[in-house]
């Protein structure tokens, strides 16, 4: 059984997150020295999050192979952030257009574009730091996008946004305080981290402001749309592509990696919060269920 959340005065929280983006707001350009070299025998991302962790392909890696293959891994998942960053530029316009721009939720809604938009660029220029190939998601769902930032709306698309940006979320807080990993990564994540804490409190607050006014099927439509998307967002994180990087047929790597307990743990893990929120504001039920057990974010 679900428990109620309460909603809060959407104003008043604008403004807070506002104030808070006034207090706590970087510019990559100027926050972050791209031109530190990297740090030789850091890994990219914890090695037991790493897709292949714990298969036999992955005991055939040299230490060196493990680390070039994290980050690859970091950079197809900074790549797919970046694709998922410019669809949320867009959905928040297309929210704010129809707002009152003189309130602090429409402000803080357009405040939220910019961050994102630094986002993007940050992303981009770590990427061409590691000197990685700009992975994304593939074809097919990369075209659904431009279908899905035209016509989604309403609780599942903020629902849809959290966990995309709750998940990375989970990941990206290992790694910022680990003196283990690449300097630069963990630069790249505290600031997304800190920025982003601001965005998933907005996020939630349009959830819990919304579901109660949903009818029954409506209720089941946005599960569902909500169950879908995530579904295809966290199944793109890990372009099969990155399998290359360390001499492994995409084909192979992928299948080891989708038949790997390890990695289901670490989808489940990185959904936990995220899942658990939605449970509680009645997101996830009914067939919805099903499709996030398939993608490994519930049990």
């Amino acid at each position: 059984m679900a428990r109620a959340l309460e909603p809060k005065d959407s104003d008043q929280v604008g403004a807070r997150l506002l104030e808070a983006s006034v207090r706590n707001s970087y510019d990559p350009h100027l926050d972050i020295d791209w031109a530190a070299p990297l740090a030789v025998g850091k890994a990219y991302m914890p090695f037991e999050r790493v897709s292949l962790y714990g298969t036999d392909l992955w005991r055939g890696l040299s230490e060196e192979q493990r680390i070039e293959l994290s980050k690859h891994e970091i950079a197809s998942i900074a790549g797919v952030g970046l694709w998922f960053e410019i669809i949320l530029i867009q959905l928040l316009v297309r929210y704010a257009y129809d707002l009152d721009p003189t309130s602090p939720h429409a402000q803080y809604a357009l405040t939220e574009i910019g961050d994102e938009t630094r986002h993007s660029i940050m992303f981009a220029k770590a990427i061409a730091r590691f000197g990685a190939p700009v992975y994304g998601p593939g074809r097919a769902i990369h075209e659904l996008g431009r279908i899905y930032k035209t016509i989604a709306g309403g609780p599942s698309m903020f629902a849809a946004v959290l966990v995309a940006e709750e998940t990375t979320d989970r990941l990206q807080r290992s790694t910022m305080d680990n003196p283990e990993m690449q300097p630069l990564i963990r630069m790249v994540n505290r600031i997304h981290v800190v920025e982003e804490a601001r965005h998933v409190r907005f996020a939630r607050e349009e959830v819990i402001r919304s579901v109660p006014n949903l009818s029954r099927a409506q209720l089941e439509f946005h599960r569902l749309a909500t169950a879908v998307v995530a579904f295809a967002v966290i199944d793109s994180l890990i372009n099969p592509r990155v399998y290359l990087s360390v001499g492994i047929d995409p084909r192979e790597g992928r299948a080891a990696a989708l038949a790997n307990p390890n990695f289901h743990e670490t989808r489940r893990w990185m959904a936990e919060k995220v899942m658990e929120f939605l449970t509680d504001v009645g997101m996830v039920g009914g067939p919805s269920k099903a499709i996030l057990r398939r993608a490994h974010l519930l049990r």
